[in-house]
């Protein structure tokens, strides 16, 4: 772990760069600092000037008498690169430069950025930046506001990192407007040393800061981002992470030989890498904002100690004074993947005996627009202790005889008495404002509108869940994986692009997968040969590398039965694929015993940059058609493939749906299992496709029908 007590906490600034001139961003950083009540030592470095806002200015930092904790740098990148030089001579723990002129505008810049960041990374000194707003501390023995943002956040239990400076203005300025504090706040910029992992593994030693909000264009390492991550949210201080991506919606699929490729989307890489870290993604700033505020309130338990208070399951009780606002957090409460609690029998009695005959007794609860606060207790008690709730969304609209202040006290003496959590929507601005500040300050998320509290309630819940997810036990798996690497080493040894046919599938027989008795056959004679030792029916199949999408050209033949179709089948699949390749590209026609029939999965890998990432989905011509398929970084556990199973749309043709078998989803468990292991065993992989496996009735297992592997470019991804 990177320590960043120096760029968060510094005893000392050195201000490089530091300007005379309103405006500037040397200026406005150095008087920023002032401002902010900064409680270190502030020191201006520019030779060009004897003082900065009447404070001494230095003409280098080696002319500082002091030892210096952070270097702010706000210079040309030249000059940056000298200046981070003799800012590690003087002995900074940090350095932070805001400057742009690095990476983003060219080789140049790019390679000036490497100088800087490699003489950073060999002195063990953390670099935040180039190209960045800078950095914020609010808590009060800091009160650093080292950025050109003018505004100093408050404080609060909540900490910000983005990768672009720009939003976090945005950010700030929203943040005020909505009352919202924060304990730190960064602008990684162009992560030419610490990125947002870094800051993270950070953040969550610091024992200011109860969840975290994230802003990411882009990650460079998926697999550290999910360990780090992963600890976060379900070590023992289980902190939350909500991130914000841009980019979510973009054209930015790559083209892929394989199906996996085609489908996996760089937005399915991050779905992917969130879902393992449990990860909270959210789509607007309102929502983090959101989300983040129901997060960050802890409640007082029933035995007197505060936390935070999560959901036992997606169940929920809506109690409002309005039958209008009560269907609106019902159509949210069920879009936001939670249930419509359904209320026993004893506390419909209970709601009678305290509610007037005119009130709704059923979810949602309405106790009519002239409800007072007693009223309000009673309906909040009664489906509290409901065995069928999980969680309660208060909803108040401010009428003539609405005590908004009695209503915000009633819901705080209710929930101290349970431990599941309450959120509240107190609709309007000045009519609730005394509620709405009672809430707050006893610690209890308060929303405008109640879409926004049921939205709250969701994500709530998601994380409750992925603290709560049963972890499978792992299978016993034997591999041959010295074969597995001869096949494929001697395949790039020869210098060929991919391998299809028995070459496939006996790596795929080396971990452990059941594969049909096969051959290639060069004549009429090899076919039907090989057809008599597999026995009929069997499958045949074109082989050659220039040749992926079999079917598409004719180079596939199903159920031949006998000694007469193999002959024919032979014939036409040779003539069908002369016409996409030459004599020399084709290796030959595979003969393969028919797959006993089951239901078709598709099972793929597909190595991105920033990680590997493992595909599932209905397979065969329905991959294509639906592309019902998800994904997971390698290496994956039994945990997480069984999860990949039931989130595909397609799930329930695997659980018996309409007359039909069981699928074995235990063998789709280990065949996923073991191509991960595949996948991390041999890098040479690039990408490859099962398509498709298919899957026997529960106890059967699952037969690979077909396999083809891609390998690296020599000098490739």
């Amino acid at each position: 772990m990177k320590n960043l007590d120096g760029i968060f906490s510094p005893s000392s600034i050195a201000v490089i760069g530091a300007s005379t001139t309103p405006g500037k961003v040397g200026h406005d950083i150095f008087v920023n600092i002032m401002r902010g009540g900064y409680k270190g030592v502030l020191y201006p470095v520019n030779p060009a000037t004897r003082s900065i806002n009447s404070i001494r200015s230095y003409g280098s930092i080696g002319e500082i008498p002091e030892s210096i904790d952070l270097a702010m740098i706000i210079l040309p990148p030249k000059a940056a690169l000298k200046a981070v030089d003799e800012s590690i001579q003087k002995g900074a723990k940090g350095v932070v430069i805001v400057s742009a002129g690095f990476r983003e505008v060219g080789p140049e810049g790019l390679a000036i950025e490497n100088q800087v960041a490699g003489l950073c990374r060999e002195a063990g000194v953390p670099l935040v930046g180039p190209n960045c707003l800078g950095v914020i501390n609010p808590l009060p023995q800091i009160s650093m506001n080292a950025s050109f943002s003018a505004r100093m956040p408050a404080l609060g239990n909540i900490s910000f990192v983005s990768q672009s400076g720009a939003l976090c203005t945005s950010v700030l300025d929203f943040a005020a407007h909505r009352d919202f504090g924060f304990s730190k706040f960064i602008s990684i910029g162009n992560k030419a040393d610490v990125d947002e992992t870094d800051v993270l593994e950070y953040l969550y030693h610091d024992p200011d800061t109860s969840v975290v909000m994230v802003y990411i264009e882009e990650l460079r390492d998926g697999d550290r981002f999910v360990e780090v991550v992963r600890r976060m949210t379900a070590g023992e201080r289980r902190m939350p992470v909500l991130v914000i991506k841009s980019g979510r919606t973009s054209a930015g699929a790559k083209a892929a030989a394989s199906h996996t490729g085609a489908i996996a989307g760089t937005e399915a890489v991050y779905d992917a890498i969130f879902k393992q870290a449990g990860v909270i993604r959210v789509d607007t700033v309102n929502d983090l904002f959101d989300y983040a505020n129901a997060f960050s309130f802890k409640q007082e338990s029933p035995v007197g100690k505060v936390k935070r208070k999560l959901p036992a399951g997606n169940r929920v009780a809506i109690v409002t004074n309005a039958g209008g606002p009560g269907i609106i957090a019902t159509d949210m409460t069920i879009s936001s993947d939670l249930e419509l609690a359904e209320l026993s029998e004893e506390t419909v009695s209970f709601l009678k005996e305290h509610l007037p005959s005119s009130a709704n007794f059923h979810n949602p609860v309405d106790v009519i627009g002239d409800a007072g606060y007693v009223r309000y207790e009673k309906a909040i008690e009664g489906v509290l202790k409901d065995d069928n709730v999980d969680g309660v969304l208060v909803v108040l609209t401010p009428q003539s005889m609405t005590d908004a202040k009695g209503t915000a006290e009633a819901v705080v003496r209710s929930a101290r008495g349970t431990n599941k959590p309450i959120v509240c929507s107190f609709m309007g601005v000045v009519d609730v404002s005394e509620g709405v500040r009672y809430l707050q300050q006893n610690g209890y998320p308060v929303y405008q509108f109640p879409e926004n509290a049921a939205k709250s309630l969701g994500a709530l819940n998601r994380y409750a869940a992925w603290l709560t997810r049963e972890e499978l036990p792992p299978f016993d798996l034997k591999h041959n994986k010295a074969r597995a690497k001869e096949i494929i080493a001697k395949a790039v040894a020869a210098g060929e692009s991919a391998i299809a046919g028995t070459e496939a599938l006996e790596v795929l027989e080396c971990y452990g997968f059941s594969v049909p008795k096969s051959g290639i056959a060069k004549s009429e004679d090899e076919a039907v040969s090989l057809a008599k030792m597999s026995g009929y029916p069997v499958v045949m199949k074109i082989v050659s590398p220039k040749i992926l999408h079999k079917s598409d050209i004719g180079g596939v033949v199903l159920n031949v039965k006998d000694e007469a179709g193999v002959r024919e089948s032979y014939k036409r699949i040779m003539a069908n694929a002369l016409k996409h390749a030459s004599a020399e590209d084709i290796e030959g026609i595979l003969v393969q015993k028919m797959v006993p029939q089951g239901e078709e999965v598709l099972l793929g890998i597909n190595r991105y940059g920033i990680g590997t990432l493992l595909g599932f989905g209905l397979g065969g011509v329905l991959v294509e058609l639906f592309k019902d398929v998800v994904f997971r970084l390698v290496p994956v556990s039994r945990t997480e493939v069984a999860s990949m199973i039931t989130e595909i749309k397609g799930y329930k043709l695997l659980t018996g749906f309409r007359g039909r078998p069981k699928a074995d989803i235990l063998a789709i468990e280990k065949a996923l299992v073991s191509l991960s292991d595949l996948a991390t065993d041999n890098p040479e992989i690039l990408e490859m496709d099962i398509n498709p496996l298919m899957v026997h009735p529960e106890g059967q297992g699952a037969t690979v029908a077909d396999c083809r592997i891609i390998f690296k470019a020599e000098g490739g991804h």
